[in-house]
């Protein structure tokens, strides 16, 4: 790599004093505060030490932690891999991620979604990973077809290779832009968010499409695969405009179930540690950005079997006999997901904020089903456990309503339990047991 000029070199030395120091005193992980300290010295040290590494950046609202850490196990077989594991996915958490392992030749970077172009301009990264868009944070995030919008513009014209999710109209739309897109389809099982066109505004059908076989007039039943371009059976994933030419592209990478079908037609069979359909996506994507990468399945599968937590999630805590494990849910589409690997059998800890990186605004919770928590013990804290509480109510969830997360562990027998939080309430669950990665 490239020798970084004195000043950038001062800059990123400064920044890992800082993040040390934040550690060593117990204020955070140093991810943030060693990059802000770094970019304070020298504002284009990001630029700098993005220089000659072969970089993915990884976006989305849901999954892009999970993703990352992924695409960063696969990726290792190639060499030593810069990524910022513990999420912080803005320019400060980059640049201390890439200053923290300088001499990394590849790096995988989650990055927050209104932050995407910016990044993308100031890194060169050769690989861009779009995964999914839906609300979040509506207060402060903005509108997501504006996301999708800044997304097309960004990567209108560059010389990027795209991994994108075709199963959701707004990331195909944002994505149509870019010189080079893979298109995988992974799913999109909350769809509430994207019922009109992003090109016309017009209605997009969900229902099931028929296929035409190349080289064929006649339009037949959807194949599993077909020469080099495997279709999803799943009639759900399919979708189309029915006012203007904006359809869902032709994927070559599919998740089937529990396995993933790639470009040659060929199955493969997950296996993963990570729980739910949302995570067996997540590999899928994974799996095709290492492709990217020049690593094929057979060899980047086994280093994703190896990951069974990803910065607390799917952690099992234990405290006093009684066996935890921490699931976040930060909007109406995480919570789908959640409950999706929920073991109806177990009492459940609920936990909801509404600090800064929450979003001030819990409206988002009416968008959420409550109803498949009926017939199980349901226990409800967090800072906003009334806003949470009144919405239990209404969906004629039975709860109860308690002080504190150690006050609901308390209350459950010894045993298992499971928890579900957003951001800021899973983040305070998690230092109660040592931040447990």
């Amino acid at each position: 790599m490239t020798q970084l000029p004195l000043r950038a070199q001062l800059a990123s030395a400064l920044g890992r004093t800082a993040a040390t120091l934040s550690r060593a005193t117990g204020r955070g992980d140093g991810s943030v505060i060693g990059g802000r300290v770094g970019l304070a010295l020298e504002p284009d040290l990001l630029r700098k030490l993005a220089q000659d590494r072969k970089l993915a950046l990884v976006s989305a609202t849901n999954g892009k932690t999970t993703t990352t850490r992924l695409i960063t196990s696969a990726l290792q077989d190639l060499g030593e891999v810069a990524t910022n594991a513990f999420g912080a996915n803005m320019p400060a958490g980059h640049v201390s991620a890439l200053s923290s392992a300088k001499h990394a030749p590849y790096g995988v970077l989650e990055v927050d979604e209104k932050y995407l172009p910016e990044v993308i301009d100031t890194t060169g990264a050769g690989v861009i990973v779009l995964m999914n868009l839906s609300r979040d944070q509506m207060d402060r995030a903005g509108e997501i077809w504006l996301l999708a919008q800044k997304w097309r513009r960004a990567l209108a014209g560059r010389q990027v290779h795209v991994i994108a999710n075709a199963d959701d109209p707004l990331v195909t739309w944002g994505a149509s832009t870019a010189a080079g897109v893979t298109w995988v389809s992974a799913g999109q099982p909350w769809k509430e968010d994207s019922w009109c066109c992003p090109e016309c505004g017009g209605p997009l059908d969900r229902k099931g499409m028929e296929y035409t076989p190349p080289g064929s007039a006649a339009p037949g039943p959807v194949p599993a695969a077909a020469h080099g371009a495997v279709v999803s059976r799943a009639a759900e994933n399919d979708w189309a405009c029915r006012e203007c030419a904006f359809r869902r592209p032709q994927p070559t990478w599919f998740l089937d179930d529990d396995a993933v079908i790639d470009p040659h037609g060929q199955r493969w069979v997950l296996d993963i540690e990570l729980p739910g359909r949302a995570n067996r996506a997540n590999a899928v994507m994974a799996l095709a950005t290492a492709a990217a990468f020049g690593l094929p399945v057979q060899q980047a599968l086994p280093r994703l079997r190896e990951v069974t937590s990803v910065a607390g999630r799917y952690t099992v805590v234990q405290r006093d006999g009684r066996h935890a494990r921490l699931l976040l849910a930060k909007n109406p589409a995480g919570w789908l997901e959640a409950f999706d690997v929920l073991d109806r059998s177990l009492p459940v800890i609920l936990s909801v904020n509404a600090q800064g990186p929450d979003g001030r605004d819990t409206s988002w919770l009416w968008d959420v089903d409550y109803r498949v928590l009926r017939g199980g013990p349901v226990f409800v804290t967090g800072e906003r456990r009334l806003d949470l509480a009144l919405r239990l109510d209404i969906a004629g969830v039975p709860f109860q309503l308690v002080n504190s997360f150690e006050e609901a562990l308390a209350a459950q027998p010894p045993g298992k339990v499971d928890v579900i939080a957003n951001y800021t309430a899973f983040q305070q669950i998690r230092s109660e047991f040592g931040r447990a990665v």
